[in-house]
């Protein structure tokens, strides 16, 4: 998936943020500040960084538009020399889906549930009035729906968002947003929870029609495999702020600043040759930052220095910029890749192959769909068994059904330590419940909005340990360590949190009633890289001290080689291929895995 050739930097630029500052309203408190970017036209800018970054924030305000308890302070966004933050309501009606769009996270948020997804279509073309007629605003939504490889007929178009994938509703967010032709489009993470062939898609539909319409875009990520193969230029960010810019190349080859360095070592590595490196410690929020670089505490190359003063930018070659006290002697360390990753531990095979969870000939229903096919398959004491595949392929299926959590007819036998598991989780006995823990791929909707962060970690406890407050107060200070987050969350609510926090918060909320085995399903999809591997490295080290057992449903192939023993190619609810780790992905056998492989994105 190799990119194009890119735009030249000379060319024109569509996009001027300058010294952009966003804070807390009242408080003052800084979210981004001093945020400077340029993006050319065809040109597409990856914005990296971990969780609660500043990414989402810089994104939304090229449109002048922030959340609630968030303003604007200071700086411009010029679009061909246009001020956006300058313009009256009226006209930043005219803009929002005309000259810039925006392609949020979640796609299905995107649309409306109650509308059929031709009438939405053709609603933002006539709301900025594209064409003169009605046949012209038709023949553009045909045109549109070919664009992102959707068929244009009455019968899907009459669909609505409920009733497509989640990759086909992805699609028709990006047609959306390319509708109008716009100078300026915004990608927010929007192919986070897609399997890896439909984020190839997608990412071919984002890189050809920028490319052919030339439209300057910022694509806000935190997978940084995925900016290799897309981006021009890289801007990476930290605790608000900028840190460094450059070419794809430059920043991968070369990076001059020691969190670009840490980044790009925490991205999995699908050919086993690197070590999986998470970044100690987390990112401060804002209100926590200190006076100079917010890096420090975490960084390797601190001096006194860094504590006391944020470092002014330094050019390190045209159009590569860094914020770093040592920059220089960082980037003489040469690779990032080899300096930064050693070479990787291999997982090892536990001794004991006493089966905790068996699945005999297990067919499962959707109503009265099939939808899982004879499936057989098992989980060790101590093993870890990935589950792989493409959306509907039928890897949740499977993990719920051991969960107890299918509701409709199951066949077959579901065992656990040799004993029959009912079908319904509601009929197992309490240390059952406790043993099989489930973890959701959406933090979105698997935590209570309306519950506090102490208030949906004791929960667990409650229900399966007699502990007094003081103990629970501390157990919940650990689990909350042990996912990377600081314990003055407790007291905050889910939506203050972004959405790497929140799965971090989901992982805590199963760790907390110490099970045996762990269904992980796609929980590292939401989260950034350098998260993403601490997580891996502490579950790969739960599974080692606690002998704790792992069923992980993921599409990233890449974090296979880093946490399983064995894994599991799933396609059209059956296993195609199975096998240990190693003798898969280096030598598959079956098309479909070969295809899967092909289709993951590699730096």
């Amino acid at each position: 998936m190799a990119p194009d050739a890119a735009p030249t930097r000379e060319g024109e630029a569509v996009l001027k943020v300058e010294g952009l500052r966003i804070v807390l309203d009242p408080s003052g408190i800084d979210i981004d500040d001093d945020v400077s970017l340029v993006i050319h036209r065809g040109e597409v800018l990856g914005l990296v960084g971990e969780s609660a970054s500043g990414k989402t924030t810089v994104g939304t305000s090229l449109l002048d538009y922030q959340r609630r308890g968030a303003k604007i302070a200071e700086g411009r966004v010029q679009i061909d020399g246009q001020d956006v933050l300058a313009m009256d309501q009226r006209a930043l009606r005219g803009i929002r889906g005309g000259r810039i769009s925006y392609v949020p996270q979640d796609s299905s948020a995107a649309l409306n549930p109650a509308l059929r997804i031709g009438t939405q279509l053709l609603e933002i073309l006539e709301v900025h009035g594209f064409g003169s007629s009605q046949q012209d605003r038709e023949e553009r939504l045909a045109q549109m729906m070919g664009e992102v490889l959707l068929p244009s007929d009455k019968q899907f178009l009459r669909r609505y968002p409920h009733q497509l994938s989640g990759g086909q509703q992805q699609r028709v967010a990006i047609a959306m947003a390319f509708a109008n032709r716009p100078k300026v489009i915004v990608l927010d993470e929007p192919t986070t929870a897609l399997d890896v062939t439909t984020q190839a898609h997608v990412l071919d539909t984002v890189r050809d029609l920028t490319r052919s319409y030339g439209v300057a875009a910022l694509y806000i990520t935190h997978d940084l495999a995925v900016v290799s193969n897309l981006a021009d230029r890289i801007a990476v960010m930290y605790a608000g702020k900028v840190v460094e810019v450059g070419t794809r190349d430059e920043l991968f080859d070369e990076g001059h600043h020691p969190y670009t360095r840490k980044l790009l070592a925490s991205i999995p590595d699908i050919t086993g040759q690197r070590a999986l490196r998470g970044i100690p410690g987390w990112a401060p929020r804002p209100g926590q930052r200190p006076p100079g670089c917010a890096f420090a505490p975490r960084c390797d190359w601190a001096v006194d220095k860094c504590g006391e003063a944020f470092p002014p930018v330094e050019t390190v070659s045209p159009g590569h910029e860094v914020r770093c006290w040592r920059q220089q002697e960082v980037g003489a360390r040469g690779s990032v890749l080899q300096a930064e990753a050693g070479e990787r531990e291999a997982v090892l095979m536990p001794e004991d192959d006493e089966q905790v969870i068996s699945v005999r000939n297990v067919t499962a229903f959707y109503q009265h769909k099939e939808t899982l096919h004879g499936i057989t398959t098992s989980v060790a004491q101590g093993h870890c068994l990935s589950l792989v595949g493409e959306s509907g392929s039928g890897k949740t299926t499977l993990a719920r059904c051991i969960a107890g959590l299918h509701p409709h007819k199951i066949v077959g036998d579901i065992e656990f330590e040799g004993k029959p598991l009912a079908r319904d989780a509601r009929d197992r006995s309490r240390s059952i419940r406790q043993a099989i823990q489930y973890i959701f791929q959406s933090p979105y909707s698997s935590l209570n909005p309306r519950k506090t962060i102490a208030q949906i970690l004791s929960q667990p406890l409650k229900v399966f340990f007699d502990l007094s407050r003081d103990e629970m107060e501390d157990r919940m200070v650990k689990v909350l360590e042990q996912v990377a987050l600081d314990s003055s969350l407790l007291s905050r609510y889910p939506d203050q949190l972004s959405g790497g926090e929140r799965q971090r918060l989901a992982i805590a909320r199963s760790l907390a009633a110490e099970p045996t085995v762990l269904i992980c399903d796609e929980v590292t999809s939401w989260l950034d890289v350098s998260v993403q591997a601490a997580i891996i490295e502490l579950l790969a080290q739960l599974q080692r001290d606690m002998g704790l057992s792992m069923l992980f449903v993921t599409h990233n192939l890449a974090l296979v080689r880093s946490i399983s023993q064995e894994v599991a190619v799933m396609n059209d609810g059956r296993i195609v291929e199975y096998g240990l780790v190693d003798a898969v992905l280096e030598d598959p056998q079956a098309d479909y895995t070969k295809k899967l492989l092909s289709d993951t994105p590699t730096v």
